[in-house]
C-alpha cells in the first residue's frame, strides 16, 4: 500500500525503450511506479512494482487492475506504450500476425482503460497512449503496426470525450526514437530538422507534462514528436 498523497503511474510495455524512459522519468518526478510487461526479467524504478502481464489478455489485465486497486489503492495516470512490430509483405502476413499487433499496440489499450477507468476517474487521472508517426505516414509492408497505430490515434479522441471531465487522454506519436542498435548516421541525424535523432528522453518529458496539473486544458489531442520529420517537404533529386 501507498500514502495517500502518493500520485501512482502503471507503464504498459514499461520494460525497456520508450517505457522504461517514461517509468524512470516519472519515478525520478516522484511518481509511484507500476511497470507491467510480458518480459519476465524486467523490473520497476526504485520504489516500484513489475508486473509480468500480456496487456492484450483480458484476463491478465483485469487481474493487473485488480492488483492496483488493492496494492496502491488508487491510479493517477496510465500510460499505454506496449507496442510490437512485425514487417513483412503484405501477401506473406498471416491473419494471426496481424492480429497480434492489433491486439497488443491497440486491443491492450481499450482493455487498460476499461479496466482502469473507476480509479482514473476517483483520481481525476489521465492517460496517455503512445501511437507512431506511421498513423500519419508509412514505409513498405508495415501496414498491421500502422493501422494498429492510426486506431490508437482515433482510439484517444473517443476516449477523450467519453471520460472527460475527470479523465484526460492524450496521444503521443514519435518517430525515430533510439532505443536500440548502432549511432545514426551523421546523415540520419541531420535528415531530422532538428538535427538528431529521438531519445526516450524526449518522449518522457511529454508524458510528464500531459500527466501533470500543468496539462489540466488538454485532452483529445495528438502530439507528434519527431523531429520535425512529418513537417518536412522531400523531393527527388
Amino acid at each position: 500500500m501507498v500514502g495517500p498523497t502518493s500520485r501512482v503511474a502503471l507503464v504498459s510495455g514499461g520494460a525497456k525503450g520508450i517505457g522504461a524512459g517514461i517509468a524512470a522519468r516519472l519515478a525520478g518526478d516522484g511518481w509511484r511506479i507500476v511497470v507491467a510487461d510480458r518480459d519476465p526479467v524486467g523490473e520497476a524504478p526504485t520504489g516500484g512494482r513489475y508486473v509480468v502481464c500480456d496487456v492484450g489478455d483480458e484476463v491478465s489485465v483485469a487481474s493487473l487492475l485488480r492488483s492496483v486497486a488493492a496494492t496502491e489503492q488508487r491510479l493517477d495516470a496510465l500510460i499505454c506504450n506496449a507496442g510490437l512490430m512485425i514487417r513483412k509483405p503484405i501477401a506473406d502476413l498471416t491473419l494471426a500476425e496481424w492480429s497480434s499487433v492489433l491486439t497488443t499496440n491497440l486491443t491492450s489499450a481499450f482493455l487498460l482503460v476499461r479496466g482502469a477507468e473507476t480509479l482514473l476517474r476517483a483520481a481525476n487521472g489521465a492517460v496517455v497512449t503512445i501511437a507512431s508517426s506511421r498513423a500519419r505516414m508509412s514505409e513498405p509492408d508495415t501496414e498491421c503496426y500502422s493501422a494498429s497505430k492510426g486506431g490508437l490515434v482515433a482510439l484517444t479522441h473517443a476516449l477523450a470525450i467519453s471520460l472527460g471531465p475527470e479523465v484526460r487522454v492524450n496521444c503521443i506519436s514519435p518517430g525515430w526514437i533510439l532505443t536500440k542498435g548502432p549511432e545514426p548516421t551523421e546523415a540520419e541525424h541531420g535528415f531530422h530538422p532538428a538535427g538528431r535523432v529521438g531519445r526516450p528522453d524526449d518522449v518522457a518529458g511529454l508524458v510528464a507534462f500531459l500527466v501533470g496539473a500543468e496539462s489540466g486544458f488538454i485532452t483529445g489531442a495528438e502530439f507528434v514528436v519527431d523531429g520535425g520529420v512529418t513537417r518536412k517537404m522531400i523531393y527527388p533529386e
